[in-house]
């Protein structure tokens, strides 16, 4: 089968142009309209520009669009199984016209490209999902994501790129096509198999890797994604860490690490063969594709999205034509008789297994629990436990919210202090009231207001937690969802507590200290949460309090308890 192997990939299209062009589109782009990137687009730009994306030369228009779609090809029939579409706002759409460019830009205003506009469409983005993923099912991140938070309106046309996207972290490893292929050229490697990971590596992926590697007589390329993953995978830092630790553990000049800054869209068999065209043009000869090779996890109705075996048997398909060989992952299993891990088919009835989950290990991580030698090396162990301390080291969000005059405010205030008696970390107290005079005093009391400050709260308390501190806040913050989307925000980095102080308003109003409520009532005040704006309770609070019969120490020490359950103190 070794015709089927293009060493070092077919050919690029890198979209960069020389820097005497580069000057007068720069010069040029004064004049021009521009665009923002979003996070996801600046990845999908980099990747067409460094030739990561070949043979595309620009965001797809609607017959190549409607194509790899349908077909999973270009409308020229080369196989490419993903859109690569420039999304916007009907809005930003609205005063642009075919036959224009436009600079694309991030978001600090750095001129990356410009876009030669040759159309926009509005796709049915319903049958987008239901073609690429399989799914109208939001549980799906990328449905959630085109369904959700995608423009109504695609532009194409093709790029002329002025400068890559700039990255100041891991710069030795974030290699280009053209790199990674005088790379393995330097190397003498004619046969490359490359590994695909979004998680940390542990020593059952550095046997399988191994395995391949050997089996095809091959390089081996350990190319993690950087760019956009799964929402709640662990952050790119501590992964590449992670890889660089594990590195040490591979035979010399046998394997090379490089980085990937692609935006996943958890696509399944799709998404298994544009990873595989992405290495080819990195000058890969071989693929690793795992069971459920980019799999989004469960379903709204608690079944897979695709079949363990999909991707395998979509990238064995494409194989021959595309000129890249696809490599089946082996799973692997520790036997405690041999000392060694073995692919679990070749394991007898009688041998004794070990295994642990990733649910396990990350229990493990944040109880500080030991997490044994043959399962992951130390040195990598110690690299996920600097960025996933147990629970009573890490930062910790406490949000208060209720009625006005509820207690919210004199909780926090006891709570404060009583962390502050026990030390350890740093604790910040964010009261409505303060923040407003400080951080938001610009805002009034609309419903778009009250969410923006709220949002600002959760901001602060999402950079306290993320360094180890701990944040109470103590704002009234009536509306769930702004509530949620904190939390969100929050949990990516260290805990969040929701106290409900639940109060009832005829307590609350007899303690109005500030006239507010009959203010309120006698339509001075519009607008005032409980009387003429709902309060939202929350569904399922950590904590609940009502401080009708309850003291403001009673109270903080029902939180300190709930926090000592939880593992935060010790």
């Amino acid at each position: 089968m070794d015709h089927l192997i293009a060493p070092h990939g077919g050919q690029l299209r890198e979209l960069l142009v020389d820097e005497e062009r580069a000057e007068e589109l720069r010069e040029a782009s004064i004049e021009l309209p521009s665009l923002t990137l979003t996070e996801r687009q600046l990845c999908d730009l980099e990747l067409l520009l460094n030739g990561g994306f070949s043979p595309l030369t620009g965001f797809l228009g609607e017959v190549d669009y409607e194509s790899v779609r349908d077909r999973l090809r270009l409308a020229d029939g080369t196989v490419w199984p993903m859109p690569i579409t420039l999304d916007v706002s009907r809005a930003t759409a609205e005063p642009l016209a075919p036959g224009q460019s436009v600079a694309l830009r991030d978001r600090e205003g750095f001129m990356l490209a410009v876009l030669h506009l040759e159309e926009f469409f509005v796709p049915d983005k319903a049958r987008e999902a239901q073609a690429v993923f399989g799914s109208t099912d939001r549980a799906h991140p990328g449905v959630a994501y085109l369904l959700d938070q995608a423009g109504e309106v695609y532009l194409g046309g093709k790029l002329e790129g002025v400068q890559l996207p700039l990255h100041y972290d891991f710069t030795q490893l974030r290699r280009t096509p053209t790199e990674l292929r005088a790379e393995f050229v330097r190397l003498g490697w004619r046969r490359v198999v490359a590994f695909q990971t979004r998680n940390p590596m542990h020593r059952a992926h550095k046997e399988l890797t191994m395995r391949a590697a050997a089996e095809e007589e091959a390089g081996l390329l350990i190319h993690p994604v950087v760019g956009m993953t799964k929402p709640g995978d662990i952050d790119h830092y501590t992964r590449v860490r992670c890889y660089q630790a594990i590195a040490e553990h591979y035979p010399d000049k046998m394997m090379m690490l490089s980085l990937l800054p692609l935006a996943m869209r958890m696509g399944g068999p799709r998404e298994a063969l544009w990873h595989t065209l992405i290495r080819k043009n990195y000058g890969c000869s071989h693929f690793i594709v795992g069971r459920d090779h980019a799999g989004p996890g469960e379903a709204s109705d608690g079944s897979d999205f695709y079949g363990p075996y999909e991707a395998q048997e979509l990238v064995a398909e494409y194989q021959s034509e595309i000129g890249v060989r696809m490599v089946p992952f082996k799973e692997m299993a520790y036997v405690e008789e041999r000392a060694e891990y073995e692919p679990v088919d070749e394991i007898p009835e009688d041998a004794t297994v070990k295994r642990l989950s990733g649910t396990e290990v990350r229990r493990r991580l944040r109880e500080g629990l030991e997490i044994p030698e043959w399962f992951s090396f130390p040195n990598v162990v110690a690299e996920l436990r600097r960025s996933y301390p147990p629970k009573h080291r890490q930062g910790v969000t406490i949000f208060f919210t209720g009625l006005s005059g509820a207690g919210k405010s004199t909780v926090a205030n006891v709570l404060e202090a009583r962390f502050r008696e026990m030390g350890g970390r740093p604790v910040t107290l964010l009261d409505g009231d303060v923040v407003r005079h400080h951080l938001s005093s610009e805002l009034g009391f609309t419903r778009e207001h009250r969410n923006l400050n709220v949002r600002r709260i959760g901001f602060v308390a999402k950079e306290i937690t993320k360094n180890g501190g701990i944040a109470i806040c103590a704002p009234i913050a009536p509306y769930r969802h702004v509530r949620e989307e904190n939390r969100d925000m929050i949990e990516e980095f260290g805990g969040f507590i929701e106290v409900y102080v639940r109060t009832p308003m005829e307590v609350c109003e007899a303690r109005d200290r500030k006239g507010l409520y009959a203010k309120a009532r006698q339509g001075l005040i519009k607008d005032f949460t409980g009387i003429d704006d709902p309060y939202e309770e929350p569904l399922d609070p950590a904590v609940a309090l009502d401080t009708t019969d309850l003291s403001p120490m009673e109270a903080a020490q029902e939180v300190l308890l709930h926090l000592e359950k939880e593992g935060y103190l010790r």
